[in-house]
C-alpha cells in the first residue's frame, strides 16, 4: 500500500518548529539553572520528558525494542544526552546561552572528522578543509572574547566544547547501529539508559532539595524543555529529516545560533561585543561552506563545462 506523501505545510510548521526550539533551548537551560542546580534542572527535564515519552508508547502501537542491538543504540544516545546535556548545563552558570548556540553549531564538522575514523569516510574535500579552517578560527575569536571575561569563562568554554565532542561522537556512534526504530522509542530507550545516569550525577555533585528556592522561572524552564526540547524537537527533527533533502535541513544549524544569540541578547540582557560578532560570522560562514561548498563548486565546474 503506497502511503501518501506529506503535506507541505506540515513539514514546513515542523521545520519552523525544530528552528524555534532549538534556538530557545539555550535560554532554557540557562535560566532553569538559574534557581536550580544543573544536575538537578537536567534530571527534571529528562524524567519528565521519560514519563511524557513512556505514556505515548504505552498509549500506541509504537513499539519500543529491549534487544541487544537496541541497547546498544540507547547506549550510543546516551553519550550524547547525558554528556552533551549534563556539561552544557553546567557550562550555563559561565557562559551566555548564544555562545552555546553557537559552539553547538560546529557538531556537524567535529561529526565529520570523528566519521573519517570511525565509520571510514571519505576524507575532507579542499572546500571543507577551507569550511574547517574558517570555522575554527570563528572559534578562536568567540574564545578570545570570552577568555577575557576571566577564569569562569574559560571552565564555562572548555566544559561546552567537552559537550559537543560528546554530543558529535554519539552522533557518528549511532550510525553504526543497523537497526529500525520508530524516533520515540529511540528517544525513550536513550532516555531510560540516561536517566539513571543523571541521578547519580545529582547524587554526587548535589544531592539536595531545596524545592522552597526554585524560582517560577526555572520550574516554566523545565517543563518548557522536558515537554518540547527533549521530546517534540527530537520527533520533529526527525520527522523533516524524513521528508526534506539534507542540505535543507542542514540550515537549521546555520539558523539557530543567529537566533539563539538574539534571544539571549533581548530576553537575557547578554552582552553580544563586535569580536563575538565577527568571530560568529566566521563560525557560520564555515558551517555553511562545509555544507553547501562542494555542491556550489560541482555545479560551478559543470556550467564551465557545458560554455
Amino acid at each position: 500500500m503506497k502511503t501518501q506523501p506529506p503535506l507541505p505545510k506540515l513539514v514546513a510548521i515542523a521545520f519552523i518548529a525544530v528552528v524555534l526550539i532549538w534556538s530557545t533551548t539555550p535560554l532554557g537551560i540557562v535560566w532553569s539553572s538559574e534557581s536550580v542546580h544543573p544536575t538537578m534542572a537536567v534530571l527534571l527535564r529528562m524524567v519528565l520528558a521519560l514519563v511524557i515519552g513512556g505514556v505515548v508508547i504505552l498509549c500506541s502501537s509504537i513499539r519500543l525494542p529491549l534487544t541487544a542491538n537496541a541497547f546498544k543504540l540507547y547506549g550510543f544516545s546516551a553519550i550524547g544526552i547525558v554528556g552533551g546535556m549534563l556539561l552544557s548545563y553546567m557550562a550555563a552558570r559561565y557562559i551566555p546561552s548564544g555562545t552555546m548556540s553557537l559552539l553547538f553549531g560546529l557538531s556537524p564538522i567535529i561529526s565529520g572528522l570523528m566519521a573519517q575514523r570511525i565509520l571510514g569516510e571519505a576524507k575532507f574535500s579542499h572546500i571543507r578543509i577551507v569550511a574547517l579552517i574558517l570555522a575554527f578560527s570563528g572559534l578562536a575569536v568567540v574564545c578570545s572574547s570570552k577568555l577575557a571575561l576571566g577564569d569562569t569563562a574559560i571552565l564555562g568554554l572548555l566544559l561546552i566544547l567537552c559537550a559537543v565532542t560528546l554530543f558529535s561522537l554519539s552522533g557518528v556512534l549511532i550510525k553504526t547501529v543497523q537497526i529500525s526504530i520508530h524516533p520515540i522509542a529511540s528517544t525513550v530507550g536513550a532516555l531510560m539508559v540516561s536517566t539513571p545516569m543523571f541521578a547519580l550525577a545529582w547524587w554526587l555533585f548535589d544531592g539536595t532539595f531545596p524545592v522552597d528556592t526554585w524560582s517560577a522561572k526555572s520550574l516554566w524552564s523545565i517543563i518548557y524543555l522536558g515537554i518540547f526540547g527533549s521530546l517534540i524537537g527530537f520527533v520533529g527533527y526527525f520527522y523533516i529529516l524524513q521528508h526534506l533533502n539534507a542540505s535543507t535541513v542542514a540550515l537549521v544549524t546555520l539558523i539557530t545560533p543567529i537566533f539563539a544569540m538574539g534571544l539571549g541578547a533581548v530576553l537575557n540582557n547578554e552582552q553580544i561585543s563586535q569580536t563575538l560578532i565577527i568571530g560568529a560570522c566566521l563560525v557560520i560562514l564555515g558551517l555553511a561552506v562545509y555544507q553547501f561548498g562542494d555542491n556550489w563548486w560541482t555545479k560551478r565546474q559543470q556550467r564551465k563545462c557545458l560554455q
